[in-house]
């Protein structure tokens, strides 16, 4: 299976013999650079005991000079590239093979720079095309040269890593970070070399149209992918208006006609559906066989985005089809009710032989359209499940369960998570299909785990979502704050303190230390709002923290009096927009002597359950979908790994 690499992640090589296949959609030039251990292309690795400029020249690749023991480039700039490369014959010293793109220069019609241009696609695959991970090259602006991967070698092991570094300098500045001498001018020897072959680039594959319906690179058939395992298609030019966010594999199509009943009176009233999708076997019905699901398969600039916007498509396709078919039982039953009536309202017909005929007759045709209803509905759920398979291994350690092996492989972000998966949602029709609940980040409201069934386990969930939370941040970006005033969750708290997210000593006990956190995040929120309402936000005072916040209260509302609650209260209505969060773990009949003042608090947060619970619903059809909450399994040390990483990253960005 290809792994989809983001930035910064790394994945093992099977062999030493691959290609490695560039997609740009617009002529670029490729070069390789072999790297020692500090990954400089400059070294005692030429072979001949030679140093200086000319060991740097023999470490570069490029159309000028296409072959180094191992390696061979294209002569030409072109939209698609094949690199060979064998790691088996790099010289002892070569630790690092850099994988470098440019876009030529003096092109009439080129783009000036990479955002300008698509964004380029790079696979590592073996000989023979089966595809071993892709990378694409997202959210570049001014960028003229980049340094797209680098195989790199780690105890007698090669492993690829999507780097995605771009350089506005061109290809002279990525050549001198690459530590080769005489940058610009080997630079130069590169475009002139360029300009010399002749031009054999391939251009980029037009946009699928059909007859009937011309397409757009915004359309849903521009999307669509084939399933053999070779080298993406390059994507299309991002859109000169907003994105589509539509699924590319499912097309809007009308609701399909519902049977009318004997009586309009007596038809139950149809729920307010969402805008229908067609799974992907009814989108391309013509061709042989439902497509094979894709990773990824959704619109938006990053594969995190077209993640996130794949699994509200799922999300949205199971509220479809379960509403569909609800929908077409709930009318069985109705029509067989009504046909019942009718026989029963005539005397003739309440008795005998006849009426025992039209009750099976009426039976039959209730069974007949429920069975038609629920082969519709496996269907679907069929194809949700191949694509959940294909989705949930490529999530990356934000949109992850904590058994996925993503988590084990995670590295500290640089850029906060788009979104944090809090749990997963089913519903009785498909309850071995769960769908990752997933909320954008930064947070918007607070999270209230409800402690009412199991306290012990509502801190289990809260302490792994603390350190989810954490771990969506970059280094000193998230910072944490524990109430529990008690002392009873000690024991749970301890994870976070040892990996160093909660600072020691806990705040004290009882009413002072509560007043004390309370006032401190009071104080932060009106700071930040009259900055922000003043145009000040950027005159804070010297050392502000500017992490985002987050305040865990276990007990709710022991320790509490009238002051603390009404800043618990202004911390859930003002915090969010001023970057502190509320994560609460309490039982709401334990404060219900405060009466109606703290319905507002409860109705602010999202409500999570540390068991499984159906006590979400969505704004479409109203489902009841049930909430599973992202427990750790039993006996993993993943958080503790998660949490040992980030505070190993803290001191190198000064935290």
């Amino acid at each position: 299976m290809t792994a989809e690499l983001v930035r910064g992640q790394n994945h093992p090589l099977p062999g030493n013999r691959l290609e490695i296949r560039v997609s740009a959609g617009t002529p670029v030039v490729a070069a390789v650079t072999l790297g020692d251990a500090e990954g400089r292309a400059f070294g005692p690795g030429s072979g001949d005991g030679r140093s200086g400029p000319a060991a740097g020249r023999e470490w570069l690749a490029h159309p000028g000079a296409p072959q180094l023991p191992g390696v061979e480039v294209p002569r030409q700039a072109a939209a698609e590239h094949r690199l060979a490369v064998d790691l088996g014959a790099m010289p002892q010293d070569v630790h690092r093979v850099h994988v470098l793109l440019a876009l030529p220069v003096g092109r009439a019609g080129a783009p000036v720079d990479f955002g300008a241009a698509p964004a380029p696609q790079v696979a590592v695959t073996d000989p023979d095309g089966t595809a071993i991970a892709g990378y694409t090259l997202t959210g570049l602006g001014r960028e003229t040269a980049l340094l797209a991967v680098e195989l790199y070698r780690r105890q007698g092991t090669w492993k690829v890593r999507a780097v995605g570094q771009g350089y506005d300098g061109g290809l002279p500045a990525l050549l001198l970070d690459q530590g080769v001498p005489d940058a610009r001018a080997v630079a130069q020897e590169i475009h002139d070399a360029v300009e010399r072959e002749q031009s054999r680039s391939v251009d980029a594959p037009p946009a699928p149209t059909s007859p009937a319906t011309p397409t757009s690179p915004t359309s849903p058939a521009a999307h669509t992918t084939s399933a053999a395992p070779t080298v993406p298609a390059p994507a299309e030019a991002p859109p000169a208006g907003p994105v589509d966010y539509r699924h590319p594999r499912r097309r809007t199509v009308p609701a399909a006609p519902q049977p009318e009943p004997a009586s309009a009176s007596s038809a139950p009233p149809m729920p307010p559906h969402p805008p229908q999708y067609a799974p992907a076997a009814a989108a391309s019905a013509a061709a042989d066989g439902p497509p094979v699901p894709v990773a990824g398969d959704a619109g938006g600039w990053t594969l995190e985005e077209r993640l996130h916007n794949q699994i509200w498509g799922m999300f949205e396709d199971l509220a479809r089809t379960v509403a569909a078919y609800r929908s077409a039982e709930d009318f069985a039953q109705s029509r067989y009710d009504q046909e019942l009536d009718a026989l029963l309202a005539d005397p003739r017909t309440r008795g005998g032989a006849q009426a025992e005929a039209a009750r099976d007759q009426a039976m039959t045709k209730q069974v007949a359209l429920v069975d038609q209803a629920r082969a519709v509905l496996d269907r679907d759920l069929a194809q949700l499940a191949a694509e959940a398979e294909v989705v949930e291994p490529a999530l990356p350690p934000a949109f992850a369960g904590w058994e996925n092996p993503a988590w084990h492989a995670y590295e500290v972000p640089e850029q906060p998570a788009l979104a944090v998966r809090l749990g997963g949602l089913t519903v009785p029709e498909a309850p071995e299909l769960p769908i990752p609940l997933l909320v954008r980040l930064p947070l918007e409201r607070g999270l209230w785990i409800d402690s009412a069934d199991d306290r012990g386990v509502a801190m289990e969930v809260a302490v792994a979502t603390a350190a989810r939370l954490l771990a969506c941040h970059p280094a000193g970006g998230f910072a944490m704050h524990a109430l529990d005033p008690a002392g009873s969750a000690a024991t749970a708290f301890a994870p976070l303190y040892s990996g160093g997210a909660l600072a020691l000593p806990p705040p004290a006990a009882g009413a002072a230390g509560v007043n004390e956190v309370l006032g401190r995040l009071t104080a932060r929120v009106d700071l930040l709002q009259m900055a922000m309402r003043g145009g000040a936000a950027d005159s804070l005072p010297p050392g502000f923290d500017q992490a985002e916040q987050l305040l865990i209260v276990n007990e709710f509302p022991y320790g509490f009096d009238d002051r603390a609650v009404n800043q618990l209260r202004y911390l859930a209505d003002e915090g969010p927009a001023a970057g502190v969060h509320l994560l609460l773990v309490a039982d709401r009949d334990d404060a219900s002597a405060y009466g109606p003042v703290l319905d507002p608090l409860w109705r602010s947060m999202l409500r999570l359950t540390p068991l499984p619970s159906d006590h979400l619903a969505d704004p479409w059809v109203g489902h009841a979908w049930t909430y599973e909450p992202a427990l750790v399994p039993p006996g993993s040390q993943v958080v503790a790994q998660v949490l040992r990483r980030l505070a190993a990253a803290r001191p190198a960005y000064g935290r």
